[in-house]
């Protein structure tokens, strides 16, 4: 690689680090399903949300980690424009590509804390800890440190409640 592309390849991760820090997300949700043996089902996701008029900004992204989709969101309440949501949910992508993007290049703001949570919870998913309710637990628990920091649906779920 030549020093002008590795000088490209190093600004469009620093533009992608910042993007990421101002509106990206790592989240986990706990979804109830009741068509799963364990009746919920978990899914890690990373998404950066745009308005139509940014959704270059989002092709770029999508581009460069070469996986993930784009999904539009019709607005109807105050918002102009629709909002396009970037998102990664295939496990196997946020292992080889998403994890190592953002351990090699650290996050700035507390979304770092997200991030290094957010890793865990796919480290144990991918290890397959979360088909055991003891792992499901030890992932609402990790959630709860995340974002809003707000108690998982899953922990206070009376489903959840009566397996303990």
């Amino acid at each position: 690689m030549s020093a002008e592309n590795q000088q490209e390849r190093l600004r469009i991760e620093q533009w992608i680090l910042g993007f990421t820090d101002g509106e990206g997300c790592f989240s986990v949700s706990f979804i109830k399903n009741k068509t799963t043996k364990a009746g919920w089902q978990i899914f890690p996701e990373f998404v950066i949300t745009q308005g139509a008029k940014s959704l270059p900004a989002l092709e770029i992204i999508k581009n460069y980690f070469g996986c993930g989709n784009l999904f539009v969101n019709k607005r109807s309440d105050n918002h102009r424009e629709s909002l396009y949501r970037y998102c990664i949910r295939s496990l196997d992508d946020l292992n080889k590509v998403i994890l190592p993007f953002f351990k090699n290049n650290s996050l700035k703001t507390y979304k770092r804390n997200d991030f290094e949570i957010f890793s865990k919870i796919v480290e144990m998913m991918s290890k397959r800890e979360h088909l055991q309710e003891k792992g499901r637990k030890k992932i609402a628990k990790l959630v709860e440190g995340m974002n809003r920091k707000k108690q998982s649906r899953f922990l206070k779920s009376s489903d959840t409640i009566r397996h303990t």
